[in-house]
């Protein structure tokens, strides 16, 4: 009895699974940075002020 086809199996899925960590992990990455500087840049366009008459709080 050979467990060759488990082995390889195994291996697979363990490449898969890792694979798909490596790559959730980056799109999560890519995802916060892309929320981080449209917040940036919400925040920078609250701080300048519109026009010169423009009543502040």
């Amino acid at each position: 009895m050979s467990y060759q086809n488990y082995v390889i199996a195994a291996y697979a899925v363990f490449a898969i699974v890792l694979g798909w960590d490596y790559v959730a992990t980056r799109l999560q990455i890519r995802r916060e940075l892309a929320n981080a500087r449209r917040r940036a840049a919400r925040q920078a366009d609250r701080s300048t002020p519109k026009s010169p008459d423009e009543l502040t709080r």
